[in-house]
Parts: C-alpha cells; sequence; structure tokens
C-alpha cells in the first residue's frame, strides 16, 4: 500500500528508462502482478556456482603449486574453525558425482573457477599440462550433460611464488603474469569455453586481503598501497580482457565479475532513485566505474588526495578494454541511500541495530538489492548484458530427525531475491542469467566450514552430499522460469 497512487511515466521520461530498452517501473501492486505473471524471459539461464579453492581439494595433486590461501589457511589464527582446503569437498575426484548433482537440479549452465596454482605452480614460466587437465575433463563432462561452463579465471587464489617474488598485486608484474595465464587458458580451453570472468570480486581481494587483513594474503596497507594494489587488480582485468581476445577463438567472451557496493534508495521517489545512482558511480570509483568509463571520478581522486594510484593514460584504456558482459555477485545491499543538499548529493542511511541478518552476520537479508543493482548498471553504463554470477545465503541447515535439511530460511531468502530479479527483467533490466551460490557447502574462506551456502549439504568427513529442501525450491523454479 505504501506505493498506492505513485506515478512512474512521469520519472520515465526524466530517468530515460526507454533510451535502454527498459521499460518504466509499474506503480505498487501492478508491477509485482506484471513480474509475477510473466516469470523469467525465455532462454534465461540457471546455473549454480563455486571456487577452486573452496571446493576442489587435492592442493598437492599432479603437480599444483602452492597459492597464498594454502599459507594463510595453515598460519594459526587465521581461520576461525581453525580448518584447511586441502582436501575441502574433494571435488576433484567427485566432478563427476557433482555434474550429476547440477544436472538433477535442471540447471544449464556452471561458474568454476580455474586455479591458477594447477596451471602454472609457480605464477608463470612453463605451464604444467596435467593441471589444465583436469579442467579438460571438467569442461567435457559438463558439455556431454547439456551444461554450459562459464570460468573465472582468478577466485583469490594466488600463486604463492608471485606473492613471494613480487609482492603479489603491490607490483605491476602480477598483472602481466595473469595476462600470460590468461592467455594460455584461452589457447586450451576457449574451443569449448565460451564464457569467461577475469576476476572475481575485486573489491574483497583488495580490502579484506591487503587492507584488514581477513583474507589472505593477510595484509594491512597504507591508503596509499591499497589504492595502488587496486588499480594493479584492475590492470589486471584490462589485460586479461585483451589475452583473451587475441588467444581466445571466434565466439569467445568476456567480463569481469564484481561484487559492486549496492546503493539501494531507501524510498522510491525520484530524487532517491537518482541520488542511489549518483552513490553507485562514485562508490565503485575503483572497479567497475573505471572498467566501464575508462577514468577515475574527480571525487575519487580528490579524496584519495597523495595517495591516490600512480597510473598512465595507457594504463586507463587497457582497464576499459571493451567487454561482452558485467557478473555482478548481489548478496546484501550495502547501503540506504537518501537524497541529501550536500556537495555528494546523499546521504548514506545507518543500518539499525535491529536490522537482521542470516546465520552469517554481515549477510543482511535486503532482496531489493536484487532490483537495483543490475538496474543501476544498466542505467549508468548502458551495459547490454548482465549475469548475476553470485547470489546465496548460509543457513544452520542442521538435519531433523528424518534426515532431511529443512532450510526453509534459505527458501526464504531465494523467493524474495528471485522476487526481486524476475521484477527486474520484466522491466527489461537485460538480465540473462542466474547463478546461485552454491552448488554445495565448502570452505568458506576464513570461516572455514562453519558456514554452509550450498543447496547440498555436504558431510566434511565423509564428502558425501544430501540435497536439502532448498534444492526442490530451485529445481521447480528453473523448470517453471519463475519463481515458485
Amino acid at each position: 500500500m505504501a506505493f498506492k497512487g505513485l506515478t512512474r511515466r512521469q520519472f520515465a521520461a526524466i530517468a530515460g528508462w526507454s533510451a535502454l530498452g527498459i521499460s518504466a517501473p509499474l506503480a505498487g501492486s501492478r508491477r509485482a502482478e506484471a513480474a509475477a505473471s510473466s516469470g523469467f524471459p525465455g532462454g534465461f539461464l540457471w546455473g549454480t556456482a563455486t571456487s577452486a579453492y573452496q571446493i576442489e581439494g587435492a592442493v598437492h595433486k599432479d603437480g599444483r603449486g602452492a597459492s597464498i590461501w594454502d599459507r594463510f589457511a595453515h598460519t594459526p589464527g587465521t581461520i576461525s574453525d581453525r580448518s584447511n582446503a586441502d582436501t575441502a569437498t574433494d571435488h576433484f575426484h567427485l566432478y563427476r558425482e557433482d555434474v550429476q548433482l547440477m544436472k538433477a537440479l535442471g540447471a544449464k549452465a556452471y561458474r568454476f573457477s580455474i586455479a591458477w596454482p594447477r596451471v602454472f605452480p609457480e605464477g608463470g614460466g612453463s605451464p604444467n599440462p596435467k593441471g589444465l587437465d583436469f579442467y579438460h575433463r571438467l569442461v567435457d563432462e559438463l558439455l556431454a550433460n547439456g551444461i554450459q561452463p562459464f570460468a573465472t579465471l582468478y577466485h583469490w587464489d594466488l600463486p604463492l611464488a608471485l606473492q613471494d617474488r613480487f609482492g603479489g598485486w603491490t607490483s605491476r608484474d602480477t598483472p602481466k603474469a595473469f595476462a600470460d595465464y590468461a592467455a594460455h587458458v584461452a589457447r586450451h580451453l576457449s574451443d569449448r569455453v565460451k564464457h569467461f570472468f577475469t576476476i572475481n570480486e575485486c573489491s574483497r581481494l583488495v580490502h579484506l586481503g591487503h587492507q584488514y587483513g581477513a583474507d589472505a594474503p593477510g595484509l594491512k596497507l597504507s591508503q596509499a598501497g591499497l589504492n595502488q594494489v587496486r588499480h594493479n587488480v584492475a590492470l589486471g582485468h584490462g589485460l586479461a580482457v585483451q589475452a583473451l581476445r587475441a588467444h581466445g577463438r571466434a565466439g569467445t567472451m568476456v567480463g569481469p565479475a564484481e561484487n559492486a557496493v549496492s546503493c539501494i534508495p531507501a524510498i522510491e521517489t525520484t530524487e532517491n532513485i537518482r541520488a542511489a545512482e549518483v552513490a553507485t558511480r562514485e562508490l565503485n570509483a575503483g572497479y567497475l566505474t573505471v572498467m566501464l568509463e575508462g577514468k577515475y571520478t574527480d571525487a575519487f581522486l580528490t579524496r584519495a588526495g597523495n595517495d591516490a594510484p600512480k597510473f598512465t593514460q595507457e594504463d586507463l584504456r587497457i582497464i576499459s578494454s571493451p567487454i561482452d558482459f558485467v557478473g555482478l555477485n548481489v548478496y546484501t545491499p550495502d547501503h540506504y541511500v537518501v537524497a541529501a543538499d550536500n556537495e555528494r548529493g546523499f546521504t548514506l542511511a545507518p543500518f539499525p541495530a535491529s536490522f537482521p541478518h542470516m546465520k552469517a552476520s554481515w549477510l543482511r537479508p535486503g532482496p531489493e538489492a536484487m532490483y537495483w543493482v543490475p538496474r543501476h548498471v544498466a542505467r549508468l553504463w548502458n551495459v547490454k548484458s548482465i549475469y548475476i554470477t553470485e547470489n546465496g545465503t548460509s543457513g544452520s541447515d542442521q538435519p531433523a530427525a528424518d534426515g532431511t535439511v529443512y532450510d526453509v530460511d534459505r527458501i526464504m531468502y531465494l523467493r524474495n531475491y528471485l522476487t526481486q530479479l524476475q521484477r527486474a527483467t520484466s522491466e527489461g533490466v537485460p538480465v540473462l542469467g542466474y547463478f546461485l551460490w552454491s552448488l554445495m557447502d565448502n570452505f568458506e574462506w576464513s570461516d572455514g566450514y562453519e558456514q554452509r551456502f550450498g543447496l547440498y549439504r555436504v558431510d566434511f568427513e565423509t564428502k558425501r552430499r544430501t540435497p536439502k529442501l532448498s534444492v526442490s525450491f530451485y529445481r521447480e523454479t528453473i523448470a517453471r522460469n519463475a519463481v515458485v
């Protein structure tokens, strides 16, 4: 009832929806009814997502080199449950079984990451053929079961040799090595893999790994050092795009997978919507904005002052190399935005202590993020192809007396988020597919095995996979191509 009587047509003219081919939002219940009746577009791609270090295990198998996460996880005090991912879910050996889990869902796509230290144990130099052989087998198995492979080149498992030799992402040598690795993967896999994501969540790998020390490599850099790492990571993205273009087969497509800072209008008024767009552009200045505009915003450079990263115009040209799509990881609203008469044009509303959260305390459910994040990206940067590359939630996920995991909290979360995604696609926001995080429980970085995000519950002693109730929900959603 809060929106009854509000008109969006005047806003449509102001905001220029028609220029993007996005229809004006419908008011109140009419909007929800239209989205619910339309379902998702024909050909919408449903999938699941994982990452190499979190599931593969076999860290010493077939010549794999060490990664920064191997060292970090074995450093006392870094992982909350004192675990590591030496075996994880043993996907390296059980990948055929895991592909059958995807097939049972009806999923038509799978987003996985390639472990850089499997392919180049020393980060560069001579490649390790056995390392890439695993991904040949995985890709072939996916295709044989009608599942499209979507490969991520970097999901945080930097070869330890590059960290020790160059200082990892603090050096411009690492982006160059990343481009060489990308070129090698493109030459060998792009005959069957047509979609590549360069780097997963630049923002997290920069801040948690290099500012707070909470992720590998566990650094706490100065602001100047942090800004340089941010720039080097963005440069690595651009160089990888160019490498994939130069060495991939015809039809190879590429883009980032970014956990964009999500800015949600606290109340859907024209002024707050515009303020949320402005906030989105500014608060993503070091990542999506520079990738999609080829420049840092004036406000970003002004705030950085003497701590601004050192870069050239050629760097910016490389960073903004043309891409085919944008991947967005959407979990939670970062900010609720209110228009304000100040130099930034917006105020970020503080989260009250009473704001709810899921099992993971950082995961505050705000389903509307799933509508506004892709909408802002399409509106601000004229992006025509978007994938939701991660979305999901942790849960307690303990089996009941009958052995079933009744994860109704996850079903509630997914239903609400997917309803908002359905709203977005019904209005023409160009989201082409959705990858649920995650196929199965896994090693959740510094949380170890304490947080469970999977559709399938994993017994980490036996490695047995058991479907949770959410498997039925997601299977039915895929079958209907609409929110259940």
